[in-house]
C-alpha cells in the first residue's frame, strides 16, 4: 500500500517550488492563487528571499505547506494514496492531498495557525531541544522531574526526541539528560516551545477557525499525530487538528501502526527528506522516496 507523508517546518529552503512554478501551469495558478489568499507575495520569498525572511513562522508553515500540496496536485493521476500522514505542519498538508480540505481552507488555516502560533511564542520566552541516543521512557520520566514547564513533544524515530517547553526547564532538562547518558541534548533554533502546553492560547484561536471550516469525508485514512491510528471521520479529524498544537507529535507510533495496517511504500511529498530518513530508521524494511514527476 503507498503511503504519501508530508513533511513540517524546518524543510524549508530558498528557491523551493520555483521549478514547479515554471514547468507547470496549474502550480503557477495555484501559487498566484495563493498569494492572494495571504494578502503578500509568498513566491518572492520563496524564491528569492534569504533563508532569514523564510525562516519566520507565518512564512515558513504557508511556504511549506504550498510546497507540499502544489506538488500533490501537479502529480495528478500518479497520486494514489491508500493513506496519508504529515509531521505536526504536515498535517495539513496530508489533509488537503486525501480531499478532506479545500486548498484555499487548508492555506488559511495553516496560516492563521502560524500567527496563533507566534503569538503564543511571543507571549513566552520558550525553547524546544533536539535529544539523541535515550529510550523514550527515560525522556519522558526526566521531563516529569524537572521543575518548570517541559515535555516530550516529538518522538521522531527511536532514540531520537526533541522536547519542548520553558527556556529554564528545557536546559535544566538538557543537563539532566546528558547525565542519563544522552548522546545530545541540543537546543534548536526555533520561535517557541511548540507542541507543548505553552501553545495553549494558539491552539484556543486555532479551535475557533478549524471550528468554522467545512471538512469532507477523506479519500484514504489519515494518520494523525495525535492518535497515531488511522482516521476517517471528519469531526474526529477536526478533534486531533485542534488537540495537535499542545500534543505530542507520535510519528514513530504512526508509521508503525501504518506498517501494521499494510504500509509498504512511503512517498514524502514536499522540500527535503527528513521523513524518509526517520521512517527507514522506525521501519528499515519499507521502501521510501521523494514524490517525482
Amino acid at each position: 500500500m503507498n503511503a504519501y507523508i508530508f513533511p513540517g517546518q524546518g524543510a524549508q529552503f530558498v528557491g523551493m517550488g520555483l521549478d514547479l512554478y515554471e514547468n507547470h501551469p496549474l502550480a503557477q495558478e495555484l501559487f498566484e492563487q495563493a498569494n492572494d489568499i495571504l494578502g503578500f507575495s509568498i513566491t518572492d520569498i520563496m524564491f528569492e528571499g534569504t533563508a532569514e525572511d523564510l525562516k519566520q513562522t507565518k512564512v515558513t508553515q504557508p511556504a511549506i505547506f504550498l510546497h507540499s500540496v502544489v506538488l500533490s496536485k501537479v502529480l495528478g493521476d500518479n497520486f494514489k494514496p491508500d493513506m496519508v500522514a504529515g509531521h505536526s505542519l504536515g498535517e495539513f498538508s496530508a489533509l488537503v492531498a486525501n480531499d478532506t480540505l479545500n486548498f484555499e481552507d487548508g492555506l488559511k488555516l495553516v496560516s492563521q495557525r502560524a500567527q496563533a502560533m507566534q503569538k503564543a511564542c511571543e507571549l513566552k520566552p520558550s525553547t524546544m531541544a533536539a535529544v539523541l541516543g535515550l529510550e523514550d521512557q527515560v525522556v519522558e520520566d526526566i521531563c516529569q522531574n524537572t521543575d518548570g514547564i517541559v515535555v516530550p513533544a516529538n518522538y521522531n524515530c527511536p532514540g531520537q526526541l526533541v522536547i519542548s517547553g520553558e527556556i529554564d526547564a528545557v536546559n535544566a532538562a538538557c543537563e539532566k539528560l546528558k547525565e542519563a547518558g544522552a548522546r545530545r541534548a541540543l537546543l534548536l533554533p526555533v520561535g517557541g516551545a511548540f507542541h507543548s502546553p505553552l501553545m495553549e492560547p494558539a491552539r484556543e484561536e486555532l479551535a475557533a477557525a478549524i471550528e468554522n471550516t467545512s471538512f469532507n469525508t477523506p479519500i484514504c485514512p489519515i494518520y494523525q499525530n495525535v492518535t497515531t491510528t488511522a482516521v476517517n471521520d471528519s469531526e474526529e479529524i477536526k478533534n486531533n487538528l485542534i488537540l495537535q498544537l499542545t500534543a505530542p507529535v507520535k510519528w514513530t507510533q504512526s508509521v508503525q501502526q501504518m506498517v501494521k495496517d499494510g504500509g509498504t511504500s512511503f512517498v514524502e511529498v514536499g522540500p527535503g527528506k527528513v521523513l524518509q530518513g526517520l521512517v527507514r530508521k522506525i521501519e528499515s524494511g519499507v521502501e521510501t522516496a521523494s514524490a517525482a514527476l
